[in-house]
Order: C-alpha cells, then structure tokens, then sequence
C-alpha cells in the first residue's frame, strides 16, 4: 500500500493546535483526526463540534468543492454520495471523494451547512491532484521520504492494534472506537491517537505526496486564521494531524508547494455513489469491508442495535424461504453476547454477530450467511443528488429519459423483461443499447434476441455503477443527448475499425439501437472495407451479424434496407472464394473454418427465407438463387478429396460436414450420402481423413444413424477394419465425435452395434424378445387402471374387437 493510501485508511482520532500555541480550542485551529468512513469517528466529531462551536469548518477535500458544498443541506441530497472532479479536456481523468452517513467528514458539512457555519475543502485542489497522478512518483519504487527516510506503515490501524497486544485490528479498532460513546470530554479521544500517530510518524515516515497536501493544508489553515476566524474546526485523516499541529514556517510550506505541476482544468459535481462501492478502495483510499453494518450502528437510535441488525437479517432469510423464527432471533441475540464476553470484548462485534447468525439463523450455512453478508453486511444502499446539482446536459437527458421510462437506477442487480412489440419496451431496449454503444453497462443481455430464435422478447441484468457518471461524463463529447452521443460515437468507431467482422457487428448494435443518424455513415465504412477485404474468413465472421440485424427491421421499425444489399454482396464473395480458402487446412484451421462454414450456412438461409429480410430480385449477375449457389458451393467442398496429401484438399472434417449441411437441406438423398460415406470410409483413404470426415458429418447430430441403418454399418464396417496402429490415432477423434451426441442416440447405437455385427442393413431393428415374468408383475396395476376384472390365467382378457362388429 502507498503511503498515501496508508494516510488515508490510518485509525485513528486525535487533536493539536497549530503553530504551536498550546491554547485551547477557542485560540487555535482544533484538529480533529479521524477514520474516514469510520461512525465512531463520525459520532465523535458530532460531540466535538457540538462543544467547540466553530466559526468555520475545514474538511479534508478538493477545494473546487467550496461552490458546491451547500448542496449537501438539501432533502434531496441522500447519502451515499461523492464529489467527482474530472479533467475538461480528458474526462477519463477523475478522482471521487465518497462520503456515507456515517463519515465523519459528511456529519462534518452538515453541522455546518445546517447551521449557516462557513465551510471550506482544504486538501490539494483536484486540478493539482490529477496532474499530479500522472507525474511520476519522486519516492521511487522504495516509496521513502524525499530524504531516503523509511517507509510509512501500510496498515496503521495493524501497527497500533499490535501495540496494544491484539492481533486483529479491525476487532480492536471497534472495541476502542466504534462501540465507545463519546464521554464527558468531547476532545479526550482525539488527543489519545494523535500522541499514537505521532509515535508512528516518527518510525514510519512520509511520502513526498503526503507532505505536499500537507503543506497546502496548512496553508489554508493559515488563510482562515487571517481571514479572521478564531475557532477553527480541522477534519481530516488522523495520519495528517501530527504534520498540521506542528507548523513550520511559511517559506518551507511555499518552497515545497513550488514543484506542483501545472493545473489541469477541472470540473466537480456531485454524484450518487454506493455502499458496495465504498467497500472498494477508491477515493480516500479508505475501503472499508462493512459499509451496511457501519450505517446500521451510526443510525439505530434504540439502545438494542444488535437485536434491530438480527431482526433485519431474519426479515432478509424469511424472505428467501428459509424457516426463521422471532425465537432464533432472541437466541442469536444471546449468543452474540455470550461469545463477546468469553472473548473478552466489551460488546458483540461484527464477528461475533456474524458467528451467531451463521449458527442459528442459517443452521451452519456459509452459503446462507453469504446471503446476510452480500445484503446487510456490504449492503446496496444508492444514493441521490438534488436536480440543482450541476450536471453535463447529457446527464440531464439521461434523468430525464429514466423517469420517463420508469428506469430508476439501482444498486443491486434486477432481471428486467421486455416485449418489443409494447412501445415502452421498445423505447428501454432502445435506451439500454444506446447506453452500451457508449459504453455504459448499465444493462447486460442475457439472453437477447441477437442469440434466440425470437425477435420480439429481450431479458436484461440491470445494476447501476456509480462510476457510470465518469463515462457519462466522457461521452458528452459526442453530443448533449443521448441518441446523438451514441449517433456520435458509432460514427467515430466505424471510421477508425479495421475488422470488418466488428464492423458489421456494429452496423447489427446501431440497428437494435434505432440509430437511423449513424447507419448510413457505418454502412458506408462497411461497404468500402467488404469491397477491398479478400479473406474468406472476415467474410465468413462477418456476414451473420448482418443478417441477423436485417430481423429487426419489421421488429423495431428500423430501415435495414442498406444492409440487404451488403449481406447479399458478402454472401456471393463466401460462395466463390470459399472452396479455395478450405484447401490445404490443417487441424485448428479445419475447426474454425467449420464454424464459419455452419455460421454461414444459417445467415444463408435466413437471407433467403427468414423473418424481417427484404424480399430483393437477384441481379442480372446472379442468375440462379442465392440458396441454390450456396448448394454449389457446398458441393464443391464434398468433392475436393486430397489426391496426393492433405495439402491438395479439403480437410475430411469440412467435406463431411458440407454432404451433411446437403442432406440436410433436401439437396442430397440418404443413398448418395451412404455412397459418399462408403467411398470415404474405403481402405483407400488415409484413416485420419476419414475419421475428420465422420465428424464433420455426425456434427449436426447422429439421429440419422438410427433412421438409416445403412449408414451405421457402413462406419460400423470401416471401424472394424481400421488396424490396431490406425486405430490409436483416429480413437481421440471418434471420441470427440460420440461424446457430442446426445445422450440417448448414444445408447441406442451402442445396443444395436452389441447385438452382433451390422453389415449392410437394410430392415430396421426389431424390438427384443417380451419376458413374460417382468410383464405379468404390471398386471394387477393395469387392471386397476383400465377398470378390468382380476385376470385368471396371468393375462390380461382381450376385449372383443368393436370395429369388425356389425
């Protein structure tokens, strides 16, 4: 860990007077240290401020900040929520500040802004800051001081919990802090730690980055005393108290703030964050691992928080369908408390919570208390802006599109169904493709029409990510809405892809995203690049992107009438230059070459006969159906036999998969294909090839072995005769074949080869022999069922025959 995220997660609370003075907190700034996100440090600096009284606040934060501050005083402002400063020029350069109800800095501006108190962001501008992310770090790989000093700790939460003899830190730090009520002395608690932090500055050093906001802390600090505060509130990271309450003087300050880099134009706003998100180490740098568990401690108002927290996760397990009880409750209760005394603490922890919840309310289950956690312990709590906030106008149309919708972004995951055929599905799906083009996730397909057979239904994972304001913010470039952002964007990605097969992959999202302003555009691309690209294979990968996309112009209302004609143009070049393209393959080039193959034989005959194409004449150069030179095609795979090598042919693998995709489209009767397969299956051909080409052939499925017996004893006759060394070599491809077969057609293969050898087959199979005894064991069943007297003679009487009667 850096040594300024160690700065940032460091425990502690503590308290100084700056320059100096000694004097109390009426005569000099008031430091106030703390954890952030931490609610014992939250309620303590409630208590300190509630007897300070300060004239003004300063938090540890952008500055940028200082216009914006008084949004947080608004009823619409619900926290958790962060300030996110970007680069103008380069939105992709960001910082977030989180802040959660139980923040000390948060409970900090509210006192303040409640109150008409003055309030002021202290820390490096976020101008600077961002600048100087990019510079490189002066500590070097060591992460020393400037002066070769050691290196700070990375866990000073660790290295004062090991001071005072215990092991786990989080457990100590919620013994000495978050389970203690503020005392009588508002301030003791601070002074306690920032003597600690002191101590531990002192062997652990500081880095260089560290000791520049510091300097700018304590220039601001120096501001606000001119400015003639007299009571001085300082909140910020404990790590930073010892550097601010021992001042040096202001040349030493302006020296050290002079190697800044240049500021880098920033904007700041407002934007909701989550409690799942502050369970990650961003912002501060001060993740923490139970953001649910913390609000629930610093809101309860009942002196009963721990039964409260158990009664919320057994509401969570009975709505999952799990048996709990108001009397587990009560021993869960107990028991949290018993193992905090045995362990010596002075009330239940998370730990011990944790312990009892997974013993008596999920009887052991790490899953179900998995459950507890993922919801109560991390949480998903979302939080909101006020509309007032400043925003990019592609954010405002954003909100806007998203309570017109009734599409309210949320922290948890949710399945969200749409009929296109509805006009307001139709417009979500619109939205939520929109927002993928630029790169906002907020929706995953999972299981859309691009991958169905249907075009009218779309299932969708919805989960809102704070950090989409980033994106949003970078995709205003392109335009202030967001169908000319996403217009904006397809444009731009078209001219500057190379691939034509993620070109007609984004010609397929601009349709399911109705983009009619950047079709043309992209199509043009599509047909400037399909006229020069001679690899089959790009061809091949990219036609069924575009003929799947031709099935939602009847769907969506889009006009996919530019894409027919591309389609068709890609599917005449595959027809030419594929049987070239397959010669000469080898084993891995044989295998993706039979995906294009099958994938092109599906867009072929959805352009000719599927849903949502356009019914377009062939052309004066075209003088035969596009399906039916397809076939062609397809023939000329089946014939190209390797004559002297493999490098004079088609791979087996390809030409058995060409007579299958034949036969089965009625172009190739059963007897040809047996002919085929004997011809292939001869002592002639290398054993290799012919094992290629029986699973080439069987890919599609092996129920044609059971409906043609000729066929099964044909490769039944050739396995057979296939010698012992042969056998090794064409044993992993056979296995392969089989094993993709269904699990039924498996059987029966396996129960007619069993019952002797095949030869040539030309009757179906019979049923096997009746067995009288397992027969005459369903008789008294079938009697009761069929209504029947009991049989007599361990048969079932036969009715008399009703259709020959007169």
């Amino acid at each position: 860990m850096s040594a300024d995220t160690a700065a940032d997660t460091a425990a502690g609370t503590g308290t100084g007077t700056a320059e100096g003075t000694g004097a109390g907190p009426s005569t000099g700034p008031t430091l106030l240290g703390v954890r952030h996100h931490g609610p014992g440090s939250a309620r303590a600096v409630a208590a300190a401020l509630a007897r300070l009284r300060p004239d003004v606040v300063l938090i540890e934060g952008p500055p940028e900040a200082d216009g914006i501050v008084a949004l947080a005083g608004e009823k619409d402002m619900v926290p958790p929520v962060a300030l996110l400063a970007h680069a103008v020029d380069d939105p992709a350069k960001a910082a977030f500040w989180p802040f959660a109800a139980f923040s000390p800095e948060w409970v900090a501006i509210r006192y303040a802004v409640e109150r008409d108190i003055p309030v002021r962001f202290v820390d490096l501008p976020a101008a600077q800051s961002l600048a100087l992310a990019e510079a490189p770090d002066e500590d070097g790989a060591e992460a020393s001081d400037g002066d070769g000093g050691p290196r700070p700790p990375s866990d000073p939460i660790g290295a004062l919990a090991a001071a005072a003899g215990h092991d786990d830190a989080e457990r100590w730090w919620e013994d000495v802090v978050e389970h203690r009520a503020p005392g009588a002395d508002a301030l003791a608690p601070f002074a306690a730690v920032a003597e600690a932090m002191a101590a531990l500055r002192e062997q652990g050093g500081n880095s260089h980055r560290d000791e520049l906001r510091e300097a700018y802390m304590r220039q601001q600090i120096r501001a606000a005393r001119r400015a003639g505060y007299g009571r001085i509130a300082v909140v910020c990271g404990a790590w930073h108290v010892p550097a601010l309450a021992a001042m040096p003087t202001v040349a030493h300050d302006r020296a050290l703030l002079a190697g800044l880099p240049k500021k880098v134009k920033t904007e700041i706003t407002w934007v909701p964050w989550t409690h799942r998100r502050l369970s990650q180490h961003t912002g501060y740098g001060a993740g923490i691992d139970s953001p649910g568990w913390y609000h629930h401690l610093f809101t309860s108002t009942d002196e009963e928080p721990l039964a409260r927290w158990l009664t919320r996760a057994a509401e969570l397990l009975r709505a999952e369908d799990h048996p709990v009880s108001s009397a587990h409750v009560i021993e869960a209760v107990r028991l949290a408390g018993t193992l905090a005394a045995v362990r010596g603490r002075p009330l239940a922890g998370l730990t011990e919570t944790l312990d009892a919840v997974r013993s008596v309310l999920c009887d052991g289950s790490d899953l179900t208390l998995a459950l507890v956690h993922d919801r109560l312990v991390v949480g998903d709590a979302l939080g909101e802006v006020p509309e007032s906030a400043p925003v990019v106008p592609l954010q405002r149309d954003l909100a806007r599109l998203q309570r017109s919708l009734r599409l309210r972004p949320e922290a948890h995951e949710r399945e969200l169904e749409l009929d296109l055929r509805k006009e307001l599905d139709t417009a979500r799906s619109l939205l939520l493709h929109r927002l993928r083009l630029l790169g906002i996730a907020w929706g995953t397909p999972s299981r859309s029409a691009v991958n169905s057979t249907g075009t009218f239904r779309e299932s969708w994972r919805l989960r809102w990510d704070p950090e989409f304001a980033v994106r949003i913010v970078e995709a205003a470039q392109w335009g202030t809405t967001v169908e000319d952002a996403a217009t904006g964007k397809a444009v731009e990605t078209a001219l500057t892809t190379r691939e034509l097969p993620e070109l007609t992959g984004l010609a397929e999202r601009c349709l399911l995203a109705g983009l009619p302003g950047a079709l043309p555009p992209v199509m043009r691309v599509l047909a400037d690049r399909a006229a020069l690209d001679t690899d089959v294979a790009q061809l091949a990968g990219a036609l069924p992107a575009l003929v799947r996309a031709l099935r939602y112009g009847d769907v969506r209302g889009t006009d996919a009438g530019a894409l027919d004609g591309v389609a068709r143009g890609l599917a005449e070049r595959i027809c030419v230059g594929l049987p070239p393209a397959c010669t000469g393959l080898d084993a891995d080039g044989a295998t993706a070459m039979r995906a294009h193959l099958d994938a092109v034989h599906a867009a072929v005959a959805l352009l000719e006969h599927g849903p949502g194409t356009l019914e377009s004449p062939e052309s004066p150069e075209s003088p035969e159906p596009l399906a039916d030179r397809w076939a062609g095609t397809l023939r000329a795979l089946a014939r190209r036999e390797p004559s002297a090598g493999p490098a004079t042919g088609v791979p087996g693998l390809l030409r058995g998969r060409a007579v299958r995709l034949l036969l089965d489209d009625g172009r190739l009767d059963s007897g040809e294909a047996g002919r085929r397969m004997g011809l292939v299956l001869s002592t002639a051909n290398a054993p290799a090839d012919a094992a290629g080409w029986v699973e080439g052939f069987l890919s599609g499925g092996g129920a044609l072995l059971l409906h043609d017996p000729r066929l099964l004893g044909l490769l039944d006759e050739w396995l057979t005769g296939v010698s012992g060394d042969a056998f090794t070599d064409v044993l992993p491809l056979l296995r392969r074949t089989f094993s993709e077969l269904e699990a039924g057609v498996r059987r029966t293969v396996g129960e007619r080869v069993a019952g002797g050898p095949l030869g040539v087959v030309t009757a179906p199979v019979t049923a096997t022999a009746l067995d009288p005894v397992r027969a005459d064991a369903v008789l008294p069943v079938l009697t009761l069922l069929l209504g029947l007297p009991a049989p007599t003679t361990g048969r079932i009487p036969r009715q008399p025959d009703r259709r020959s009667a007169p």
